[in-house]
């Protein structure tokens, strides 16, 4: 099986979307945007054994690839619209690809994001990217430069559960809640559409917590106050890790692709209230503060990043 009987078993879908010209089997792929939008586009990369486990199933990590792209054009507060994808892979076998395939159109069809094309290549590793594009109204777009003194900081479902989850595999456990957790994130895309024009400022929660809130800090030329008590923690993580451990996860942890905003606490729009907590504020003076109670909590973490 080479490259193109390969795209063309596993990744050449017929789709009915009229935002889709011409995908997969041409040079390129033609788009027909909605009108009057403005267009977003992400893209990320997932290479195994550095942002995935290589024993992982091949369904999740389909899955994975899509949903942190998604969790992109959430933050920005965009509809996802098209993907791309380029496949890196040692070998081509067809058990696997046909479980990658799955995933990857299971997270893909949550949004009804169509594949409109890609690249399928072999090399030492794997590697998985998805390019990712969206519409927005004119205007509405959510950037993390806008947070303002007097802001209350949220953050949508529960911070750490990833963190923990990774370690569960290096325990030989893969299926237990802590551990879908990480191979399988919840793109909070209602939340971010929900908060376009509204919010601040957003981002979304991969690198951890603190690392995160810090990016939106210095973009917006503001600072923080972290009520470290309010953040949200599974009953699942504490059961496993105890309260301690969990707040460590929650607050450096990463992977947990949740959404990270401001905004006035008036305005939070109706409905997203269940799934969202207010964490914190922003303030006027640079830096981000921590606070458990009256008492200051010492955490100084930069989160993942690569080349260091």
């Amino acid at each position: 099986m080479d490259e193109f009987e390969l795209i063309r078993r596993f990744f050449s879908r017929h789709s009915d979307s009229p935002l889709l010209v011409a995908g997969v089997g041409d040079d390129g792929a033609v788009l027909r945007p909605p009108a009057g939008r403005e267009l977003v586009t992400v893209i990320d990369t997932m290479v195994a054994g550095t942002h995935f486990p290589t024993c992982m199933d091949a369904r999740d990590i389909g899955y994975r690839i899509v949903a942190i792209n998604l969790s992109d054009i959430a933050a920005m507060g965009g509809i996802p619209r098209w993907m791309t994808l380029a496949l890196t892979l040692v070998d081509a076998d067809e058990a696997w690809l046909d479980e990658f395939a799955t995933g990857l159109y299971e997270a893909a069809g949550e949004w009804g994001v169509v594949l409109a094309g890609g690249d399928t290549t072999k090399g030492e590793q794997l590697v998985v990217s998805v390019q990712m594009s969206g519409d927005l109204a004119p205007g509405t777009a959510l950037y993390r430069s806008g947070a303002k003194a007097g802001d209350t900081i949220y953050v949508t479902g529960t911070l750490g559960d990833a963190a923990a989850g990774l370690g569960r595999f290096a325990e030989g456990e893969s299926r237990d809640y802590l551990a879908r957790r990480f191979a399988r994130p919840t793109a909070r895309v209602a939340a971010g559409r929900a908060l376009a024009g509204i919010a601040h400022a957003a981002i979304d929660v991969s690198d951890g917590l603190v690392a995160d809130l810090a990016k939106v800090l210095e973009a917006s030329g503001a600072g923080a106050e972290l009520d470290v008590h309010r953040l949200p923690l599974s009953q699942e993580l504490l059961d496993a890790v105890g309260r301690e451990q969990a707040l460590q996860h929650a607050m450096g942890g990463g992977d947990d692709y949740e959404l990270c905003f401001t905004v006035p606490a008036p305005l939070l729009p109706a409905g997203i209230a269940p799934e969202v907590t207010a964490i914190g504020r922003i303030v006027p003076d640079a830096g981000l503060v921590c606070r458990d109670g009256d008492s200051v909590v010492p955490f100084d973490d930069t989160g993942y990043r690569h080349f260091r």
